[in-house]
């Protein structure tokens, strides 16, 4: 799908079927949410614009890239998306961070919003939002909404773990938001969880049910 990047790189395919494990421990889980972050982080940041500048190295002077002036901020959705921004801190950090405190109605699976902080300048920078899991896409759709609302014009989706259907809704809703994913799913079951997916990632980082 137009749009939709999987990335197939073999560390982060291999960490996503080990982090699906379901005997895996807690401490194991978020270590490995906090690597494909990472992993992640460099693949949506690729096209980031550079500019060429003057250093000198111990040995001479020399002209070298370096990123021209683009401002990050990373989005985390609460609660598991935090540990997951902790692996592109670890890359970029000078980002600033935003949080969306979003949970999902376990009846209707609308997501209800109950915390929402983020810098003033939205419209000058790349808003990268960060949901672990795109199930119903309700709570990724519901923080690119409110980042539009509070000026976000370049805005960017990462996510673990994907549903067809979620990716479908993401695009037709906001098709001007590119997402990058590490896997697509067959589908949702009746409690909208992905299948086979790998649980609810929030309880599985935390250890909470």
């Amino acid at each position: 799908m137009e749009g939709v990047t999987v990335v197939g790189h073999p560390l982060v395919q291999h960490k996503l079927t080990l982090i699906r494990d379901k005997t895996i421990s807690t401490k194991s889980f978020r270590e490995l949410l906090k690597e494909i972050g990472m992993l992640l982080c460099y693949e949506v940041t690729r096209d980031l614009p550079l500019t060429d500048v003057e250093v000198e190295t111990p040995l001479a002077r020399m002209h070298s890239a370096k990123i021209a002036g683009k401002k990050l901020v990373f989005v985390p959705v609460l609660r598991a998306g935090v540990t997951f921004v902790d692996g592109m801190l670890d890359l970029v950090p000078t980002a600033r961070v935003a949080h969306i405190g979003l949970y999902r109605d376990p009846q209707t699976f609308t997501a209800v919003e109950y915390f929402f902080k983020a810098p003033s300048d939205l419209q000058e920078r790349l808003a990268i939002v960060v949901s672990p899991v795109l199930a119903t896409a309700n709570t990724a759709v519901a923080a690119i909404d409110r980042l539009k609302e509070r000026g976000a014009k370049d805005i960017r989706l990462v996510c673990l773990l994907a549903a067809p259907e979620g990716v479908e809704r993401v695009r037709g809703l906001h098709p001007d938001v590119p997402l990058w994913t590490a896997g697509i799913d067959e589908g949702l079951d009746d409690a909208a969880f992905i299948v086979p997916g790998l649980g609810d990632a929030g309880d599985r980082a935390y250890g909470t049910r």
